[in-house]
C-alpha cells in the first residue's frame, strides 16, 4: 500500500465516497486502508492519538488499554457539585459543573431511555460525571436532572436524559476544547441537547433583505459574499468553510488529525437540496477515521475554524499557509484586493 507523511503528521488514507475516486467496496484483505502513522484506526469517539478520543496521551495498542498519565482525566473525576448555566462564545449556554468546567454529551449515547456508550478508553479521556452530589444552580431546572448506571455499576448524571461527561483536554474553568471532537461529542445545554443547536433560542429574526438573503438563511451551505475574497461558502450559522492543503481528494487523505480537531473542526455534511448558490453535485460527505461524517466540497474535506469569533468572519484565510475558504465553484479563495 502506498504511505507519504506530510510533514511528520500522520496522513488517513481512506477510499473515496461515491463520485469522488476510486470505489466504495472494502479493501481487500491484506491491503486494508490504515492511518499511515502506527497509530490504530479511531473509533468513533474523538480525535487524538489515543485511539481516536481526543486524548493526546499517545496512542494505545489495538484491543489494549490506554496508556497512563498525562490526559488529566483523573483530575476531572470528582463530583459534579452544583452545575450552572453560562454563557459560551460561539455556542450559546452550556451547562458547566461546580468549578466552572464544561459539560459535554455524546451523540453515540441514548436518552430514551438514558444510556451510555462511552467505556473503557473513551471513559479515560471522556471521564462520566457522578450523579451523586450533584444539584441544580442558576438556569437548571432540577427536573431535566437524573442519573443511569454505567456498566461498571457506578452512576452517571444525566441531564434531559442524556449521561454527561468532562473533557480531559479542558484544563480550566470556561474551556469548550471538547466541542465538535469526532463531530459526535458537544457541550451540553441545560434541555440536554447540543448547545448550539439552542443558540440565540428566543432572539428575534432578522429580517430578510431580500429573496437571495432569505435563501441563505433557510440553506444548510450557502455561497456568501466576500469584500476580499468573493463568494465562499459558509454553513448554517454562517461560519466559513475552509480547506486544507495537507488533506488530499486525490486520492482522499487526512492531514488534519488529533491536536489539529482541536482548532478545526470538520463541517457536517448537508441535505444537498438545502444549499444556496453552490451546485449540488460538488457537495458530498466522507467518513473520517473515528467513523463520523465530514461534509466535502469537490472531495475536499471542508472546516470551521474556532478563531472565527462572528459570522462572516474569515480568520483562518492563509493560516500558516495552508488553510484556505471555499468558493462557491469548490476551489481556494484568493484575495482579489
Amino acid at each position: 500500500m502506498h504511505r507519504e507523511v506530510i510533514a511528520g503528521s500522520a496522513v488517513a488514507v481512506l477510499l473515496l465516497t461515491a463520485g469522488c475516486g476510486i470505489s466504495d467496496k472494502p479493501a481487500a484483505k491484506g491491503n486494508s486502508v490504515q492511518p499511515v502513522s502506527d497509530s490504530k484506526q479511531l473509533d468513533g469517539y474523538g480525535s487524538g492519538a489515543l485511539p481516536g478520543y481526543g486524548g493526546d496521551t499517545g496512542a494505545a495498542p489495538a484491543g489494549g488499554a490506554a496508556p497512563a498519565g498525562g490526559s488529566g482525566a483523573a483530575a476531572k473525576s470528582g463530583p459534579a457539585g452544583e452545575l450552572k448555566v453560562r454563557a459560551v462564545p460561539d455556542l450559546g449556554s452550556a451547562v458547566t459543573d461546580g468549578e466552572g468546567f464544561t459539560l459535554y454529551r455524546f451523540d453515540k449515547d441514548t436518552a430514551k431511555p438514558p444510556k451510555s456508550n462511552c467505556e473503557a478508553d473513551c471513559a479515560t479521556v471522556w471521564p462520566a460525571v457522578a450523579a451523586g452530589g450533584a444539584t441544580a444552580g442558576a438556569g437548571i431546572d432540577a427536573g431535566m436532572l437524573g442519573s443511569v448506571m454505567r456498566a461498571d455499576g457506578t452512576m452517571q448524571l444525566t441531564v434531559g436524559g442524556w449521561p454527561v461527561y468532562r473533557y480531559a483536554k479542558d484544563a480550566k474553568a470556561g474551556d469548550t476544547l471538547g466541542e465538535g471532537v469526532g463531530g459526535t461529542w458537544h457541550a451540553v445545554g441545560a434541555d440536554g441537547k447540543p448547545a448550539a443547536a439552542s443558540k440565540g433560542a428566543g432572539a428575534a429574526p432578522e429580517k430578510p433583505a431580500g429573496q437571495e438573503q432569505q435563501a441563505q438563511q433557510q440553506a444548510s451551505l450557502s455561497a456568501r459574499q466576500n469584500a476580499q475574497l468573493g463568494a465562499i461558502l459558509a454553513d448554517s450559522q454562517g461560519r466559513t468553510l475552509y480547506r486544507f492543503d495537507k488533506d488530499s481528494a486525490w486520492p482522499m487523505k487526512f492531514g488534519c488529525l488529533d491536536a489539529c480537531l482541536d482548532t478545526w473542526k470538520p463541517a457536517s455534511p448537508v441535505d444537498k437540496a438545502k444549499v444556496s448558490g453552490i451546485a449540488a453535485a460538488l457537495v458530498g460527505s466522507v467518513k473520517r477515521p473515528d467513523g463520523s461524517e465530514q461534509l466535502t466540497i469537490d472531495c475536499w474535506p471542508v472546516y470551521t475554524f474556532t478563531g472565527d469569533k462572528e459570522p462572516g468572519d474569515i480568520n483562518g484565510q492563509g493560516k500558516q499557509g495552508l488553510w484556505f475558504a471555499v468558493t462557491d465553484k469548490g476551489k481556494k479563495a484568493k484575495a482579489t484586493g
